[in-house]
């Protein structure tokens, strides 16, 4: 069951800090990819905050880990929680809107449930949950557009790429559950970026060159921040924000972050989305209300769900 606790004022106040830290991160990337490959991008972002992490890591004297199947796991993570869906989003990101990679990102809500349904024993599909998905999904299909879904030119392919970057992130959090749970999450998280690192410095050498910090002031910031501030710094204050607030009180950040990165593509980008993106959030923004359960506790109630 989703956890759901009463909010303190300072618990919104990190709650809303953190939306505001990951809504700016869409911008960042993007600027950085002006003038770098997206898979040189993915590279900067894990390396620089598996070391951030690493720091806090040892400076908390947590014990690290040396069974092999750990480190195993921790690489498996790598994979499904930064190696794929960040280069997925960082590719999307060329083709589509940062606000509208926003809002399809708030689709991992929507895959965590079907996932955990299908993994797990007590996350069963309710009624209530499965109505929240349909209207996820209906909102994600109105935000892509219903022509797109038809086609496959670049911009619909990059759309289906964030999807895909989703559903990654919501098999990771299965995994995480399923293997990682004993260990402190900060150390899992300085683990899993050892693990992306691993993949992606190699995959970045070969693809693109060996990366250069011989790059433009704003570049330079933008690799800065979504590395350190959206990545290392964000994962600590998420598991603040979790002890405080509670896992269900988390998806309301997942509900704030669009607006930061639609508001920030519009003012410094000048981006405009069309008005199905904006309808597709209300709707996958409904859907995710209905999964956290307050917005409709009382109306399915008498259903058993």
């Amino acid at each position: 069951m989703t956890d759901q606790k009463s909010l303190s004022g300072r618990a919104w106040a990190e709650l809303m800090l953190l939306a505001a830290i990951w809504g700016g991160s869409f911008l960042s990337i993007r600027v950085a990819l002006d003038e770098i490959g997206f898979v040189t991008s993915v590279a900067h972002r894990v390396v620089w905050a598996a070391l951030v992490l690493w720091v806090f890591v040892l400076l908390r004297r947590i014990p690290i880990p040396r069974a092999p199947s750990v480190w195993a796991a921790f690489l498996v993570m790598g994979l499904l929680n930064n190696v794929i869906p960040f280069s997925l989003m960082a590719w999307g990101q060329l083709h589509i809107e940062t606000g509208l990679t926003s809002i399809l990102n708030a689709a991992t809500a929507i895959f965590g449930v079907v996932v955990a349904a299908a993994v797990f024993h007590d996350e069963r599909l309710t009624l209530r949950r499965g109505i929240g998905v349909g209207l996820g999904f209906l909102g994600v299909a109105t935000a892509i557009g219903f022509d797109s879904l038809l086609s496959f030119d670049l911009r619909s392919l990059a759309q289906l790429a964030v999807l895909g970057g989703t559903l990654s992130y919501a098999l990771a959090s299965a995994w995480a559950r399923r293997t990682l749970s004993h260990l402190p999450p900060q150390l899992a998280a300085a683990g899993m970026l050892t693990g992306s690192s691993l993949v992606m410095l190699p995959a970045a050498i070969w693809l693109e060159g060996t990366p250069t910090m011989a790059l433009q002031a704003d570049t330079l910031i933008a690799i800065a921040y979504y590395a350190v501030a959206a990545t290392a710094l964000a994962y600590l204050l998420y598991y603040r924000v979790l002890a405080m607030a509670g896992s269900g009180n988390l998806m309301l950040c997942t509900l704030l972050i669009p607006p930061v990165a639609i508001v920030l593509g519009a003012w410094v980008r000048g981006e405009a989305l069309l008005p199905q993106a904006y309808l597709g959030f209300v709707l996958l923004a409904l859907g995710l209300l209905i999964l956290d359960g307050r917005l409709a506790g009382r109306m399915f109630q008498k259903s058993g769900a």
